[in-house]
């Protein structure tokens, strides 16, 4: 399918690795301009060269944590200068797996910050560039935890990725008569290099294997380039209709029924 997203301007975050680094190869290969950032440096040039290698028009990394409010300015300022942001994808997050009495106030203000505040201060930056646009979109992160109890342990991340989902359609209403779309993806149990899944399967793969067999449907965990193919679909014009959703990429893994 074409997707008729080349030359237009998009920012990924987290894009040194996971789903983050996934979203801006399959953007690269549309022919797009990039900005991409994470936290290291060496792995952003790593990502930034293979994105030029991929088909990006253009490539502006930056090293920069998206929990410092300075962020949003530099990342939305290297936008601009590509000629302005159409797309933004929020990819950063993060898990502190910990029962609910044993949380503390400095735990809450980090996966807040990390999850929930981080991208919707960036949305609230780019939404003038996006509007100028009167096509921009905005696909957040999230996860099937976020739309469905994620068992003991989950109260940090099940509560951020929840609020990440309800501001997104809260968000998408707010903006829809200006020409911005806003919707977020719930992945299930990603293996990505680097990820979480990876080390438990390294470490347990007796039980990682039997998790599989009850857990997920189709017999396999799920791929960063999966998420990635719908985070470009949902960017493009052939969404046009999509906004206010959260859309899962799980395999069948979760049980909500909407």
């Amino acid at each position: 399918m074409e997707l008729g997203l080349a030359e237009r301007v998009v920012l990924v975050t987290g894009a040194s690795r996971g789903i983050g680094r996934a979203t801006a190869l399959a953007f690269a290969r549309e022919r797009t301009k990039l900005v991409v950032c994470a936290r290291r440096a060496s792995e952003l040039e790593r990502t930034a060269e293979e994105l030029q290698a991929a088909g990006a028009v253009a490539v502006r990394s930056l090293a920069v944590d998206v929990t410092s409010a300075a962020s949003a300015a530099a990342l939305t300022g290297a936008a601009a200068e590509l000629g302005g942001l159409d797309v933004l994808v929020s990819s950063v997050g993060g898990n502190r797996r910990k029962r609910f009495e044993e949380t503390t106030d400095a735990d809450w203000q980090e996966l807040l910050e990390l999850n929930l505040v981080s991208g919707l201060r960036l949305a609230r930056a780019s939404l003038p560039q996006l509007r100028a646009r009167r096509r921009g979109s905005i696909v957040f992160i999230s996860s099937i935890w976020g739309r469905e109890t994620g068992g003991p342990g989950y109260t940090l991340y099940n509560a951020s990725k929840s609020a990440l989902i309800s501001a997104a359609r809260v968000l998408a209403r707010e903006v829809a008569a200006e020409g911005v779309r806003v919707n977020s993806i719930a992945p299930g149990s990603i293996l990505a290099p680097g990820g979480s899944w990876a080390a438990r399967v390294a470490r347990e793969p007796e039980a990682m294997a039997e998790f599989v067999r009850r857990e997920l449907p189709l017999g396999r965990f799920g791929t960063a380039a999966e998420v990635a193919a719908l985070a470009v679909f949902l960017a493009s014009d052939q969404a046009s209709l999509i906004t206010g959703a959260c859309i899962t990429a799980d395999g069948g893994q979760s049980h909500s029924l909407i």
